[in-house]
């Protein structure tokens, strides 16, 4: 027997990579069908629910809303549904966050047809996929944080100095403490703030300290 079609949902802020997307897959319709296309998050999960895809296609940044946190809502509410992030971006913070939160794969958006629809067959087949561009780096990353090498918080997608600005939240520190700490503005340590919350997936200093705690970030 021949195996069915992947059902596939897409799911990106610009029209225009949709309609690229679909028509670069059309080619592979023996291997993939698209059932249905998203611009938004909300429309993105009531899809899914809908339509119960076998793979969700879809960015780290979604326009104001984030891939990484779709990626979490879609995995904890349908976990049958496997979801790959495809992606500009080629940076290891946003890998390890992407599978933090449970995502099957990670593909930079420059890869051909054909390799898509093969990385998608072997996400469909339980593997774990990361873009070939990124897997050195990967690896390397790895090799560095069991080494202790890296800050605390990197294999949560926290640069340094977001990892210092948590450390000091954490110590009870005010946004005023924190700057002059760091020798840095208050406004410098709030863009820090809110990198760090989106990264902790959280939207408030409270969260970002149960995170770190839960995580054994600091000790």
């Amino acid at each position: 027997m021949s195996t069915p079609p992947l059902r596939l949902v897409l799911v990106d802020d610009h029209e225009m990579v949709l309609h690229g997307l679909g028509a670069m897959l059309g080619h592979f319709a023996e291997e993939v069908v698209i059932v249905g296309t998203a611009t938004t998050a909300g429309a993105a999960l009531a899809l899914v629910a809908s339509d119960a895809p076998d793979i969700v296609l879809c960015d780290v940044r979604l326009g104001k809303e984030s891939g990484l946190d779709l990626c979490r809502q879609i995995t904890t509410q349908h976990p049958g549904v496997r979801v790959v992030l495809l992606t500009v971006y080629d940076d290891e913070h946003y890998l390890f966050q992407a599978l933090r939160v449970g995502a099957s794969g990670y593909i930079l958006k420059r890869v051909d047809a054909s390799e898509l629809v093969g990385h998608l067959r072997r996400v469909a087949e339980g593997e774990t996929v990361i873009d070939p561009a990124l897997a050195g780096r990967v690896a390397l990353s790895a090799a560095r944080l069991n080494a202790g090498e890296f800050w605390a918080g990197a294999h949560l997608g926290l640069t340094q100095r977001e990892s210092e600005v948590l450390e000091l939240l954490v110590s009870g520190h005010s946004n005023k403490a924190v700057a002059a700490r760091l020798v840095v503005s208050e406004d410098t340590v709030k863009t820090h703030i809110r990198g760090l919350y989106r990264k902790l997936g959280v939207s408030e200093r409270s969260g970002a300290i149960a995170v770190a705690l839960r995580e054994g970030l600091f000790r």
